[in-house]
């Protein structure tokens, strides 16, 4: 399993599923509209905006989004240590069942 960096995330009270996260950009319509999904879904999580951090900490959380997705896409979402790249409703769906 792998470490999330300890920056400060976001977090939106839910349904506990497991752990949750979304790495997104702040101007990114897709990671919005993933954002939205989640919460209509219910569940619980925790988004980081990655071009919001300063300097040395989107260095870091570039690299831990890279672990899980290479190609540095957005949005990422891991859902129990499983990556789901770019707005994948169906598959986020069923992953959160």
């Amino acid at each position: 399993m792998l470490e999330v960096v300890t920056m400060a995330w976001e977090h939106v009270p839910g349904t506990n599923k497991g752990k949750v996260l979304l790495y997104a950009l702040s101007t990114c319509g897709w990671c919005a509209k993933t954002k939205e999904l989640l919460k209509q879904l219910g569940v619980e999580f925790s988004y980081q905006y990655v071009d919001l951090l300063n300097k040395d900490e989107m260095q870091k959380m570039f690299a831990e989004v890279e672990r899980y997705n290479p190609k540095l896409s957005f949005p990422t979402v891991v859902i129990n240590d499983k990556a789901i790249i770019g707005f994948q409703e169906k598959e986020i769906r069923e992953a959160l069942k």
